[in-house]
């Protein structure tokens, strides 16, 4: 007798297998793709009137130290960095349609979670201090309502996950790992620092945002930043980049343009 696998079946095998899949280097670049070429394209039309993302500034200034100026050197970095981590795995390279436009669902589904978590923050503060409540809708991680606002999101989605995760919090987690720590904790200290270098960065440099330690806005604002560094941190650790880079830019559009 033939057996027939039943619908809940083929619903437990998607999943797993969705899980697992989502979080492979490669379907994360193809995830990405469009984002940084919107962005890096949108820069370029755009001129002035473009916000470039501080995190994208930050790695051109240091491949210009190493006398590497050319402009799309850092997204061919970005492509094949994700190539040669795919490689190192030695996952099947090959992608599924169904598993991208999973991806594309979770990623809105956790931005919207994010933004619960703002508004609870916001609620938490109000009850402490009344005056922090319309905070909830005026610390966005950018507030920037311009068509060059948008394509800066993209670019946040990217390039601070790069930089911040797989680039940093993958070294530092490595390297106290190598130091003796286990690598449990090596992660999570990985992520604690990462996730403030990730807040106080929003108040670095021309676009940052004004620092006052005598104010509730700016410790809200601060206090916000380093969960959502600790919120994309778990993103990555667990649901790999492409899901990461994706609420970011996802979390980023919502609060900016909604």
């Amino acid at each position: 007798m033939t057996e027939v696998s039943s619908p809940s079946g083929r619903t437990d095998g998607f999943i797993s297998d969705y899980w697992t899949e989502s979080r492979r280097p490669l379907i994360s670049l193809i995830f990405i793709s469009p984002l940084l070429v919107v962005y890096e394209i949108g820069i370029l039309a755009l001129g002035p009137a473009a916000v470039r993302n501080g995190a994208d500034v930050w790695l051109r200034q240091l491949l210009e130290l190493m006398d590497f100026g050319q402009y799309f050197l850092l997204p061919a970095l970005t492509v094949c960095i994700l190539l040669a981590w795919h490689h190192a795995t030695r996952e099947p390279w090959r992608i599924r349609g169904e598993v991208l436009s999973g991806m594309a669902v979770e990623s809105v589904l956790l931005a919207i979670c994010l933004r619960l978590i703002l508004q609870l923050q916001g609620g938490l503060f109000d009850i402490v201090i009344a005056t922090v409540a319309p905070l909830a809708k005026s610390v966005p991680l950018s507030i920037s309502q311009t068509l060059g606002g948008l394509v800066g999101f993209l670019g946040a989605g990217v390039y601070e996950e790069l930089l911040f995760r797989l680039i940093l919090l993958s070294a530092l987690a490595w390297g106290m790992w190598r130091s003796g720590l286990t690598w449990g904790w090596s992660r999570v200290i990985a992520v604690v620092l990462t996730s403030l270098i990730f807040a106080v960065a929003h108040y670095i440099g021309a676009y940052g945002d004004p620092v006052d330690l005598f104010a509730a806005a700016f410790w809200f604002g601060f206090l916000f930043r380093f969960l959502a560094g600790v919120f994309f941190s778990i993103l990555f650790v667990y649901r790999g980049f492409g899901i990461a880079a994706g609420t970011h830019g996802a979390y980023d559009i919502l609060v900016g343009l909604f």
